[in-house]
């Protein structure tokens, strides 16, 4: 979609009083670090939930994956969004309920991309959503090239195949109303913008190089780093500015900034929270690159968590301060 088409959307996207953000699923643990006061830990959100004692399974689950419930506020209007599921049902269905989280004031789901560390929960999330709604379907947005056949190349040649997201099929049984569309669009009254295909610009940012994709006879394996299919989603916050959620960002932490920056402006971005992929060897490689061009954004905050790495962690917090940087950790809530 040509740039221009983007940035005449952005205008439509509401300003909010507030987002209220809690961390569903997450790789990492840590109910006992500080966190500043716009943040709640774990422990507390259990205990306002209704626990009664630190029980060995009344704590959250972390696990390899991703799940964010994220509702904006305008006045008295509250909508919210399921961003990715995670990579299991079990951690949501344990999570959630422990959590207080009130499944029934989901509206929609979005898939940020075809992983199954962020959709392999989304059957079981949705079966949560129905039965606390009445059985009302939600609407589940998707794009075409998420669904499929995805594996890794290994050193010795061979291909390590990753299990399949949910089918469309499955996800509607599960009650979804499935929008596979890979435009962007405004949701839920305009409070929430899910992206389109994210431009591919830095030089050092390259996708999952290992990746691969089976071919259309399904007869053999071609090469697919760049996960097109991936998206974000965004909220206008009043007086802070663009806050943007990116779940794994494969398209490079940066490409999505600079995309996010310039579909909005001129509103100026605040914050950014997800994944940032900056784990393993390859990433690892490109984390100077990536913190330096992130300076240029004047970030208010940043909540790195799922596949970012410690590595990365370390480097942003000695960059930009621990009054910026507050690492995601599965049952934290976070204001904006």
């Amino acid at each position: 979609m040509p740039e221009q088409q983007l940035r005449n959307e952005a205008p439509g996207l509401a300003v909010l009083d507030g987002a209220d953000v809690f961390v569903l699923v997450d790789n990492v643990s840590d109910a006992l670090s500080s966190v500043p006061d716009d943040v709640t830990s774990e422990f507390d959100n259990l205990m306002e939930a209704g626990a009664e004692s630190f029980s060995g399974d009344g704590f959250c689950f972390a696990c390899f994956g991703i799940s964010l419930m994220v509702t904006g506020r305008i006045g008295d209007q509250m909508r919210t969004i399921l961003f990715d599921g995670g990579p299991t049902g079990l951690a949501v269905e344990h999570n959630a309920p422990r959590l207080g989280i009130d499944m029934a004031a989901v509206e929609a789901v979005v898939l940020s991309h075809g992983h199954i560390d962020h959709a392999g929960g989304l059957p079981a999330a949705l079966a949560l959503i129905t039965a606390a709604n009445g059985g009302r379907p939600v609407p589940v947005h998707v794009n075409p090239e998420m669904f499929l056949h995805r594996g890794e190349r290994l050193d010795n040649g061979d291909v390590y195949p990753l299990e399949d997201i949910p089918s469309v099929e499955v996800l509607e049984e599960a009650g979804g109303q499935v929008e596979n569309d890979p435009e962007p669009r405004l949701l839920l009254d305009g409070m929430f913008y899910l992206s389109g295909e994210i431009p591919r610009t830095t030089s050092y940012e390259k996708g999952i190089p290992v990746q691969v994709k089976r071919n259309a006879a399904g007869t053999n394996w071609k090469p697919d780093p760049w996960v097109m299919d991936e998206r974000y989603l965004a909220v206008n916050v009043r007086d802070k500015g663009i806050m943007v959620f990116t779940a794994c960002s494969h398209a490079g932490l940066i490409n999505v900034l600079i995309h996010a920056r310039d579909t909005f402006a001129p509103t100026p971005l605040f914050g950014v929270m997800g994944g940032f992929h900056l784990a393993g060897k390859i990433f690892e490689a490109i984390i100077p690159e990536t913190v330096s061009d992130l300076e240029e954004f004047d970030l208010k905050v940043i909540v790195p968590g799922h596949c970012t790495g410690w590595r990365a962690v370390h480097r942003m917090v000695d960059t930009f301060g621990e009054s910026i940087v507050v690492p995601s950790a599965v049952g934290r809530r976070h204001l904006f």
